[in-house]
């Protein structure tokens, strides 16, 4: 069965969305585990990044990548926990397969999965991405979050308060946002590509002027302080939020501009967005893709 996979633009490769058979097929998979605070690690696979609370209540996770990794990270996670030991709880923050994609490798191993309802709608119903030209099956029912929150939802785990909070029609329509609140860390998922355009999936209920004012909500709740996990790339702090939210807003309002001036799609894409924003589009969503999400969705 086919998943939306996105390809990780934290090493900016080339290709967003790819069959999980298709994924790293010359080299073995393979997880990097870095410590951030208390009980918290940041582990990066080849799609989204993946934080794990390891402690005296178990391991909880916030997404899962690919399904081809799961050996691998279930190695990580016994090197760190000293046993093989499947975490309890995961939290996906949307629905996308690279977010998603060991839902069931760890659903059959007794994890509960935690996710907006909107998640749960998504994945076991088909879906279409239309900028993709892509349809997606539903996931088996081992793979669907058992627990789903309207708003918000809270776990109190290794000592720690977790708060996940929902923001509506960013990336998706089912973002979540994880915020560690003993240790100032927050797991924004993908409404936050670092130093890169991001993916706004319209399909799937997502706009950039939803995005824009999810990623201003996040940045008045953290501090100069706070650890941000995108949900690609490294380890940021708010400035380097701050560059993303000036970096959404300047590129917006050039296109709108632009389609005020009577110009279409494509005479803006020759037109370009200028020198200022051409490394941010190194990723699988280049300038060309970023005007194109822009002006359909000035539309």
């Amino acid at each position: 069965m086919n998943r939306y996979v996105p390809q990780l633009p934290a090493v900016l490769c080339a290709a967003l969305l790819l069959s999980p058979l298709s994924v790293a097929q010359d080299a073995a998979p393979s997880v990097s585990v870095e410590a951030l605070r208390g009980p918290l690690h940041l582990m990066q696979g080849q799609g989204g990044n993946v934080v794990a609370s390891v402690g005296f209540d178990g391991v909880l996770l916030v997404d899962d990548d690919y399904p081809q990794l799961a050996d691998a990270y279930a190695e990580a996670i016994a090197k760190l926990t000293n046993a093989p030991l499947a975490p309890s709880f995961v939290l996906n923050t949307h629905w996308h397969g690279d977010h998603t994609g060991n839902n069931e490798f760890w659903g059959m191993k007794g994890a509960i999965i935690v996710a907006h309802s909107n998640v749960r709608a998504r994945m076991s119903t088909p879906q279409e991405i239309a900028a993709l030209g892509m349809k997606v099956e539903p996931s088996p029912s081992i793979a669907l979050p058992m627990v789903t929150y309207a708003d918000s939802i809270a776990l109190h785990f290794n000592g720690g308060d977790i708060e996940v909070q929902h923001y509506p029609a960013g990336h998706t329509d089912g973002d979540s946002v994880v915020y560690y609140v003993n240790d100032n860390v927050v797991h924004m998922g993908d409404l936050y590509f670092k130093d890169a355009f991001p993916f706004v999936d319209l399909s799937s209920g997502g706009s950039v002027g939803g995005y824009i004012a999810n990623v201003e909500s996040v940045l008045a709740r953290v501090d100069e302080g706070t650890l941000i996990v995108p949900g690609h790339g490294s380890l940021a702090n708010r400035a380097d939020l701050e560059r993303y939210l000036a970096m959404l807003k300047a590129t917006r309002n050039a296109v709108q501009a632009s389609l005020d001036k009577g110009m279409d799609a494509d005479a803006i894409v020759a037109a370009g967005l200028g020198e200022e924003w051409a490394s941010w589009g190194g990723g699988f969503i280049d300038e060309e893709k970023w005007i194109r999400t822009l002006v359909a969705d000035a539309g």
